[in-house]
């Protein structure tokens, strides 16, 4: 059973689709966690990077799951903006091994907080600090710190520190996830 199964028995809701953007920059394990996040039966070994976007379609027991994996390599980003209004819930992953790119990844984060399709709405926000199996990786508090995750007040958020490729902190943003669709998304979902 894939995370994703988990999620929409959680949520105990039937036919419905869940749109969830996840973004971050290039090489910083999106694909490999929607990998995982998939039913086993549907997940692949081969990983390649994203050009682009990648739209990854599968079906739970109750729910049918809409994921947009947006390429984080610079000429792709501008492209994630067309997804924003359509998102249910927003997937960040940083990689907590690279500190250079870190001021890169919060532009991005507050380019992305402070569009009008996202702005003004209490769309769930889940942050995967990823690569925590690499040497010298930043803690999710760090990486909390190096975002400003603090100054977030409008919108429900949480941070994970993850390891994509064993599946490690997975859970525990699903966890989350669920507690914040739960409270947030249900509302939606009987409206549409």
């Amino acid at each position: 059973m894939g995370l994703f199964d988990k999620l929409a028995g959680w949520l105990g809701l039937k036919k419905k689709e869940v749109n969830v953007l996840c973004l971050g920059l290039d090489n910083s394990g999106k694909t490999t966690i929607i990998n995982q996040l998939k039913p086993s039966n549907a997940q692949t070994q081969d990983i390649v990077p994203t050009i682009g976007f990648s739209i990854e379609k599968f079906k739970t027991s109750s729910l049918s799951f809409t994921v947009f994996d947006m390429s984080g390599q610079g000429r792709y980003r501008n492209l994630w903006e067309h997804y924003y209004k359509e998102g249910q819930a927003i997937i960040f992953v940083v990689d907590s091994g690279d500190k250079l790119r870190m001021v890169v990844a919060k532009e991005e984060l507050d380019t992305l907080l402070n569009h009008p399709d996202v702005k003004h709405r209490r769309i769930p926000l889940l942050f995967f600090a990823n690569k925590m199996d690499v040497r010298d990786a930043l803690s999710s508090v760090k990486v909390s710190q190096l975002l400003c995750l603090e100054n977030i007040k409008d919108k429900p958020w949480h941070i994970c520190a993850s390891d994509a490729v064993k599946g490690e902190g997975l859970p525990e943003g699903v966890d989350w996830l669920q507690g914040a669709a739960d409270s947030l998304c249900l509302s939606w979902f009987q409206n549409h």
